[in-house]
């Protein structure tokens, strides 16, 4: 889907598409939005501005050089963004942006929220801060600075919801559900690991944008100092962010580190039971076995209280060793 967006009486307004070409050279437009595409779309925008729109493989390369650069006089720039932000399991997704000029062009192949939020928001205003499409891509980046920030106060609230489940008493519960419960933990854990990774890439992909974007000195678009301003605040923002985004990640690890000792407790505490139990009855097992023997000269096998008298010897062998692991603390 191709969408044009242009400025008419000092607003920011959708223009009609006829021809893009024809409109180009009558009328610039401040903003071509390639949305999932078709080839015939892309065709009329290249030919409108006389560039080469790169393809869907082209964009996800990882190799700096590959996602920013400069040709034939415009600035290609592609970055990693976030959809599904609403769920669990967020979706990387390659945005790129093109700058030709007065004139930008976007290509994604997902609607990710941030530009539907820029396009309202541009819409109801006057336009006046959008003078061209490098004022368009900010306004953009900045709609995915505020998305990133939304994400991480949730993702923050909801690791401190898991952190006081890990720490929390958890008194008249069994061993097996606490085990369980805290095995639950730790699949949360992981998927929160994983998004803000997702998050992180985004933000330094973000921050190379910019910072690629400032750094040319193109002496045809010389940035006003409001624009220059704004640059440096959505570079400083993306930096904090991610330095946000470092400190959910370690604590993340911490909650991780957290849960398996409390699981290897849960554990230990298990096989305790186990071996106090076995050296309880170790002494007992003993003394029926001494007197289980067959040999013919054992006295106590004629008493009248021969039986009496094993079983006082095996309840006493029994509590010798409960009572002094119970003084030790041990039980």
């Amino acid at each position: 889907m191709l969408q044009i967006y242009a400025r008419r009486a000092d607003r920011f307004c959708l223009r009609e598409i006829s021809n893009p070409a024809i409109e180009q050279a009558v009328s610039p437009a401040l903003w071509y939005d390639l949305l999932d595409p078709a080839p015939e779309e892309v065709r009329e925008v290249e030919a409108a501005l006389h560039i080469t729109v790169p393809s869907r493989e082209e964009m996800e390369d990882i190799e700096l050089s590959a996602r920013l650069y400069q040709e034939d006089g415009a600035e290609f720039m592609t970055m990693t963004m976030l959809t599904n932000l609403d769920g669990d399991e967020p979706a990387k997704t390659p945005a790129t942006f093109i700058l030709r000029g007065a004139t930008l062009v976007t290509v994604r192949y997902t609607d990710a929220k941030p530009f539907a939020t820029f396009c309202a928001r541009a819409l109801r205003g006057n336009g006046h801060s959008y003078q061209s499409g490098g004022d368009v891509m900010l306004g953009i980046i900045e709609s995915v600075i505020d998305r990133m920030a939304d994400v991480l106060e949730r993702l923050g609230n909801e690791i401190d919801a898991i952190s006081r489940e890990v720490f929390r008493s958890k008194t008249g519960t069994s061993s097996g559900n606490k085990t369980r419960d805290l095995e639950a933990l730790i699949e949360q854990l992981g998927r929160k690991g994983d998004f803000l990774s997702g998050v992180r890439e985004s933000l330094v992909s973000t921050s190379r944008l910019v910072a690629f974007h400032a750094a040319i000195d193109n002496p045809a678009r010389r940035p006003s100092k409001e624009i220059r301003q704004v640059m440096k605040l959505v570079q400083r923002d993306a930096s904090s962010l991610g330095d946000h985004a470092a400190f959910l990640s370690g604590k993340i690890n911490f909650l991780l580190d957290a849960t398996l000792g409390l699981i290897n407790l849960e554990q230990n505490q298990i096989i305790k039971i186990f071996t106090v139990a076995s050296v309880v009855f170790l002494p007992p097992t003993l003394v029926a076995s001494v007197y289980g023997m067959n040999f013919e000269l054992m006295p106590e096998l004629q008493w009248h209280l021969g039986y009496p008298w094993a079983i006082a010897i095996m309840i006493l062998s029994a509590l010798v060793p409960f009572l002094y692991f119970r003084r030790r603390g041990w039980v």
